[in-house]
Formats: structure tokens, sequence, C-alpha cells
């Protein structure tokens, strides 16, 4: 009995002192919920301890964006966001997505995203990218592939052809690298789900789990890093990271429809084309469940 009041008690005193180190800003809609839970994962090169306005603004970018999703029956989904994706942006018109949070934060971030997928964002939950060093590091490192050799000053990624233990800081470098790669965003997008799967393995792995020392650490460089939606709170973020992982061991990382990789706009630049009907047709499925996995 006593052991389990001092677990209990560990538990709660480690969720308590980790929620009030998490920035929270007002970043949800209010709009009508849809069925099952959806979570906006963004990363950002906000940088820890930088200032959060009222409205959510940083004049920060969000370069990372993922949608997380747990539909009704139980099937989970992570989904890349391009950032390069032509989509209307709220009072804007059509820009590309990474321009919603330059424009307006979090708060305009999810409009955009629950416009353009038909699915109502019910967590946000920001990184800033120095934050995944930290993360990495509390963990000790994490496992990624690469499937050529890369020496990128751009991001500062160097790795060999193969699988590897990286740190904190080839682990940044990993998932922010692109102009080596001649798919650029589409190609770093994958890198990104590699590592998101690879942290979520990691992070609940025996060597971490039941290890006190190891569960502070995350816990504080974790928290520390994160800004989240005004009701989203370690909890939260926990069960967002075993979904995550579900559905990575799952193979369910669907990729959104896209017409044109390549599509000139007139004040955007390159941008990604998606189709309308595709791309509704594409996230009704996520949203009941019924989406194609690789597992499949």
């Amino acid at each position: 009995m006593l052991a389990l009041v001092i677990v209990l008690a560990w538990g709660t005193g480690l969720t308590v002192w980790s929620n009030s180190r998490i920035d929270h800003v007002p970043a949800l809609s209010g709009a009508e919920d849809t069925p099952g839970t959806t979570y906006l994962i963004a990363g950002s090169d906000r940088r820890d301890g930088e200032a959060v306005d009222e409205d959510g603004t940083t004049g920060a970018r969000a370069d990372t964006m993922m949608l997380l999703h747990k539909a009704p029956g139980g099937n989970s989904y992570l989904v890349s966001l391009p950032r390069d994706t032509l989509v209307e942006i709220p009072g804007y018109g059509g820009y590309k997505l990474n321009a919603a949070y330059s424009f307006g934060g979090a708060p305009l971030l999810v409009e955009t995203v629950e416009e353009f997928t038909g699915l109502t964002v019910d967590h946000y939950v920001e990184i800033g990218f120095d934050g995944v060093s930290d993360v990495v590091d509390s963990v000790g490192h994490v496992n990624l592939c690469i499937d050529q050799d890369v020496d990128d000053e751009k991001s500062g990624l160097v790795m060999a052809e193969g699988c590897h233990d990286v740190g904190g800081e080839q682990a940044l470098a990993f998932v922010r690298a692109r102009y080596f790669d001649p798919t650029a965003d589409l190609g770093r997008q994958q890198r990104q789900q590699q590592f998101v799967g690879a942290l979520m393995e990691r992070a609940t792995s025996p060597s971490v789990m039941l290890n006190p020392v190891a569960q502070v650490r995350l816990a504080g460089a974790g928290s520390g890093a994160l800004t989240t939606s005004e009701d989203t709170g370690i909890l939260d973020v926990g069960r967002m990271a075993l979904t995550a992982r579900g559905a990575m061991n799952a193979g369910s990382t669907p990729t959104i429809p896209i017409e044109d990789p390549q599509y000139r706009t007139e004040h955007s630049g390159v941008a990604i084309l998606t189709d309308d009907e595709d791309i509704a047709a594409f996230f009704a499925a996520v949203g009941d469940g019924s989406a194609e996995t690789s597992a499949k």
C-alpha cells in the first residue's frame, strides 16, 4: 500500500510540475466538434522562453505540421501537412500553409487546417525547434535511418547511409533538412514522420519509462519546450504520444493526394497544389477511420 501511495504521489507531482512549465495560447477555434480526437502538431522556430502574444503570435515560423487523428472506431492516423501546400487562409486568400502561422500564430493556423481538412482540432501542440534537441538529449538518443550519405551545410545534417543512434543536434538537423533532397518538402515530411516514430519508441521504452531520473529529464525538456492550447496538459500530450506511436507502428501514415508538387503561384512562388474533392475524400476517410494504411 505504501509503495502504491509513493508511486501515485510521484506521478501526480511530476504531472503538476510539468503542466506548470507549459505555455498555453488560445489556439482552438471553437468550431463544431467532429467525431474522434484530432491533434495538430506544429514545429516552430520559436525559441524556448520567447514571449507569446495574447493572440498566440510570436513572429516565428512553423515549418513542420502534422495532423494526428484517432477515429471513433480506434484507428489512428498521422498525416504530414507540407508547409508549401497552397491553401485558403481565412482573411488572406491563397497562400502556402505555413504562412497562416506567420500571419496569425496558432489560432489562424488551426482555423486554416480545419478548413483545409474538415476536421476540428481538439488539441494544439507546438514545440520549438530548439526543444527537439533538448527532448532527444533527455532520452539519450533516437535511431534514425537515411538512404544516402548527407553533408548538408544549410541544416547541419551529416549522416552516412544507414541507421544511426543520434543525439539532439543531429535529430534537429534531420527534421529540418530539405535542400539536399530533390523531393524537397515531400522528402522532409517522410523524415519528420520517421523522427516522430523513433522518438515515441525511445520515450516509451522501459529504459525511460521505468527510470525516475529519465522521467524527470524528459518531462522537464518536453514541457519546457511546449506551447499548447489552453486546456491541453501534459497528460493530453502523453495520450498524443501513445496515439502517434500506435499510428506509426500500424503504418497509418497516409500522404495527402497532390495534384501538382511544382505549381507556380502568382505571389508565393512554387507551391504544392491539391484538388478540393480529393482532399475532402482523403480526410473524410481519415476522420471515420477507413483510410488505407501501408500495413494493409
